[in-house]
Formats: structure tokens, sequence, C-alpha cells
């Protein structure tokens, strides 16, 4: 097989990636460039190693690595992601941050840590994609957002509302809530799809799994879309918002859930909305016995997002394509 990528976007890494041997090569996510030089960059792609705010089973700390290593799949083809019209990475610049760093036993660090670097990206007038690491990463990524951008509307899919009220404790399912209260997102122009343990709504749109599945997949985005209309708004997914048939490899399984196509599917109709940052969390790789079945749909998720990044870039800027 010839070589079928950008050498220039790809970097010299030798013969492996020269001749798309999918299983060696660069691990940086789709084999972007890893680097913080930030000069010319549409979005960043940043990986957030944490799992020390779960409330059942650890492990989401491997997520970005796993996420990263499945996305020399997504990025196989040099026309871009099935079924996308385009290749993202030839319309816009897209780099690998690489992690955000934190010394082990002490996980405050972590938050002071994701907000000053997402904060940084932002500056420099980028985007950010984020891989988790649990789902409490998605709190510092809100507040350095949120200080840019204002309050903003949360397009959350997930199992969990992430909405429990405990208090000052502060885990991956109360951070939603103390967002909320604090002024950084917004309930009444949020929405939260695909949730199936109780919870009590706090302001925020829910569309429950089996109205989900009543409803179907058009009638949620546009309920969706309705809602957050062209409010700045950020997209968090939970691989828990699968059903555990195809996403085993995560700390809080919940059975009932939506398949990968019907997720994507979901996000395909987001195209073209006011997405200012995004992530997917809650990979945790050693609990997936299919061969990193997880991963992979994580990898494909947030490789969608990228293509919602960066159609809200284009938008913004007034390019149509």
């Amino acid at each position: 097989m010839e070589a079928s990528h950008d050498p220039a976007r790809s970097g010299d890494v030798g013969d492996a990636q020269g001749y798309d041997m999918t299983w060696a090569g660069q691990l940086s996510f789709a084999r972007l460039p890893a680097t913080r030089d930030l000069t010319g960059v549409d979005i960043a792609i940043v990986g957030v190693p944490f799992d020390n705010a779960v409330t059942n089973r650890p492990g989401a700390r491997f997520g970005p690595r796993a996420i990263r290593e499945q996305s020399t799949l997504t990025a196989e083809f040099p026309d871009g992601l099935w079924p996308w019209d385009h290749n993202v990475f030839d319309r816009h610049r897209v780099v690998d941050y690489f992690d955000i760093g934190y010394r082990p036993g002490v996980p405050a660090e972590m938050t002071t840590n994701v907000t000053s670097h997402i904060g940084r990206i932002l500056d420099a007038g980028a985007s950010v994609l984020a891989l988790g690491g649990d789902h409490f990463v998605a709190y510092p990524l809100l507040l350095a957002t949120a200080e840019r951008f204002g309050p903003l509307s949360l397009i959350h899919f997930d199992a969990h509302s992430d909405t429990w009220d405990a208090g000052d404790e502060l885990n991956h399912g109360t951070m939603f809530l103390r967002a909320a209260r604090d002024g950084v997102i917004d309930p009444a122009t949020s929405v939260q799809t695909g949730m199936r343990t109780p919870n009590v709504s706090h302001g925020f749109n829910v569309i429950h799994a089996d109205r989900l599945f009543d409803i179907g997949v058009a009638a949620a985005v546009a309920e969706i879309r309705n809602i957050v209309g062209d409010r700045p708004a950020y997209l968090t997914f939970d691989i828990d918002f699968l059903d555990p048939a195809y996403a085993p490899g995560t700390g809080t399984p919940v059975v009932g859930g939506p398949t990968t196509w019907q997720a994507r599917q979901l996000l395909f109709g987001l195209a073209g909305m006011n997405i200012i940052g995004a992530d997917v969390v809650e990979v945790a790789p050693a609990y997936d016995p299919t061969g990193q079945i997880t991963a992979l749909a994580g990898a494909t998720i947030a490789h969608d997002e990228l293509y919602l990044l960066g159609l809200a870039r284009d938008r913004r800027a007034g390019r149509t394509r």
C-alpha cells in the first residue's frame, strides 16, 4: 500500500506510518503532530488521564491512551471518516496537545492544571477536544471555557445525569449541578440525553433513554437544536451513554442504552450548531474483554466531535464549503 497521509501534517516518524501500518507508529490521535505550539492551530486534542473522582470502578486514566491507539483506524482513510463528506484534517489544522499531568496523590492539581492549559489553548484561538479520564474532567474544561464565552449550554450524552446533590462533594456524579449553581452552564438551555438512572432534573431538559427510543433520533435532534439554539454549547459524551453491549469498558455501565449507530446519528444531527468545546470520557479499557471495542467507539465519537468543532468554526468564520 502506498502512503496516504500528508507528510507535512503527520511528520516523519518512520516506515510504519509511511506504509499505513495501523498497528504501529506514532501514539497520537490520528497520528497528528504532538505539539504544544499553538501557532495557526484550529483544534487541539487534549488528554486528561484522571480517574480519582469515580464512584465505582477506576481505570479511565488509561482512556486517552486507548482512544489514541484506536484512532489509527478512524483516521485510516485519506478521504476522511465515513460517512462525513470531507476530511476534517484537510480543512483544519489539528494537533495533539497530548496529556495534561498532575502529581499522583494531588487530584486538586488536575483541576488547576486543566483550567490553565485549556485557557491557554482557547486564548490562542483554538478549539478543544478533550479525551478523559472520568467525567469529572469536564468540570475544569467547562470552567475555562465559560470564563471566555460566558454561561454555556450543555449538550450531554450519558446514562447518568451527573447532577447528584451531595453538598460540597465534587465527583464525577455531581459536577454538572455545581457548574449550574455557579453559573457556568445554563440548565434551561441545556439538554441531557440517554439518562437511565434515577435523577432529579434541577432545571435541565432531560431526554431519558426510554423516551429517546420512543421518539427516535430525528425528533431528539430536533429537540436538542430547539432548546440550545445558536448559543455557545459544550458537548460532553460519556461512553456509558452506549449500551454495555457496545461499550463494556467503562466504570459505571448501565444496560438499556443506545447502539453506536444511534449515537453517531445523534452527533451527525448536531452539525452546524455553535459547539465551542467537546469531550469524550469514561473509557476504561481494562474492563473491555472484546478487543478494545469501547476504545474504538470512543475514538470514532471523538473523531465525529472534531468534525462538529470544525464545522462550528467554519460557520463562525462565515465560511461555506
